[in-house]
């Protein structure tokens, strides 16, 4: 399981984001550019202590992520995408241990031609009438989903 973030606009919402994968062992992709400098010092004001504990990798591009997924040793699982424009619920998706989970900008979601590339579409049901959730929110509520499925929670 992996976390991806596609073009990310808030330093502190990937914080959140970096914290959530270093304490359950998830690896996050940041795919920029970004909306705010990637530096480590910017980083670790944004993710605290746990910097050190993320297995954080950076792509300068969605070109370069998806070439690098692609280079993998392994098969690189399925690109599920978080979505305001799905019609299937994460309650009712069927995760993979190798999934990759990805999320847009907080500001505009991924592009049409992001969206055309993954592989699934999931959203997350909630009241009509309102935009979305926290993108780290959404991360969170959709990773533990995902890691109860796949029985992928660290042992305690």
């Amino acid at each position: 399981m992996r976390l991806a973030l596609y073009q990310p606009d808030i330093a502190q919402n990937t914080g959140t984001i970096l914290r959530l994968g270093a304490c359950f062992g998830v690896p996050v992709d940041v795919i920029g550019p970004t909306g705010f400098d990637m530096s480590d010092r910017s980083l670790k004001r944004a993710a605290l202590d746990y910097l050190p504990f993320v297995d954080l990798t950076r792509h300068v591009s969605f070109d370069v992520f998806m070439a690098t997924r692609r280079a993998s040793a392994e098969p690189p699982g399925r690109l599920v995408l978080l979505t305001t424009k799905a019609t299937s619920t994460h309650c009712d998706f069927t995760f993979a241990p190798n999934d990759t989970l990805l999320l847009g900008r907080e500001s505009a979601g991924v592009p049409d031609a992001v969206h055309d590339q993954a592989d699934a579409r999931i959203i997350i049901p909630m009241r009509p009438g309102l935009r979305s959730l926290n993108v780290a929110v959404a991360a969170a509520i959709v990773l533990g989903e995902a890691l109860r499925q796949t029985h992928g929670f660290p042992a305690a």
